[in-house]
C-alpha cells in the first residue's frame, strides 16, 4: 500500500522502506514512552510488528507507527509519531486511519497507551481514555 497525501507526504506500509535509524531517533531521544530504547530493540520491534505505517516527506521518513495484534479480536497500535516541523496538517490522523481503518485490522477492537493526542485519538473513535489506556471498540 502506498497512498500520496499530497504535497510530498505519502504513508506506506512496506517494512523494508522503514528508516529504523530515523524511527530509533525520534523513539529514544523525543518519545517520552521509549527515551533510551536501544537501536536493536527498536529494530526487531519493526521487523516483528504484524504491520508498520511510515509517513514520508519526499522520500524522507518523518512519522511512523506500528502495530502487533492476536489475529482474531484486537490489535495494539505503538509508537505512533510524527516530526513536530510536520504537524498541524492533519498528518498524524490520516497515518493513524490508515493503520486502523484501511488495513487488515480495520474492524477490530484496537487499543492504545497513551498521555497526550487524546483529541487526535478521539477523531478516529477512540473513546474517553482511562489514564493511559484508549479503546476503540470492534466495529460490527
Amino acid at each position: 500500500m502506498r497512498r500520496d497525501l499530497g504535497d510530498g507526504y505519502e504513508l506506506d506500509d512496506d517494512r523494508d522502506r522503514v528508516d529504523v535509524d530515523a524511527v530509533h531517533a525520534y523513539l529514544s531521544e523525543e518519545a517520552y514512552w521509549a527515551l533510551g530504547r536501544p537501536r536493536t530493540e527498536v529494530e526487531r520491534l519493526v521487523r516483528e510488528a504484524q504491520r508498520v505505517v511510515g509517513l514520508y516527506k519526499d522520500g524522507a521518513q518523518v512519522g511512523f507507527c506500528r502495530a502487533t495484534t492476536d489475529d482474531m479480536s484486537f490489535a495494539y497500535l505503538a509508537d505512533v509519531y510524527v516530526l513536530a516541523e510536520h504537524r498541524g496538517r492533519g498528518l498524524g490522523v490520516e497515518l493513524v486511519r490508515e493503520m486502523v481503518d484501511n488495513g487488515p485490522y480495520a474492524g477490530r477492537a484496537w487499543l492504545l497507551h497513551t498521555r497526550d493526542m487524546h483529541g487526535l485519538y478521539a477523531k478516529l473513535g477512540f473513546g474517553v481514555p482511562g489514564e493511559r489506556v484508549m479503546e476503540r471498540p470492534r466495529s460490527s
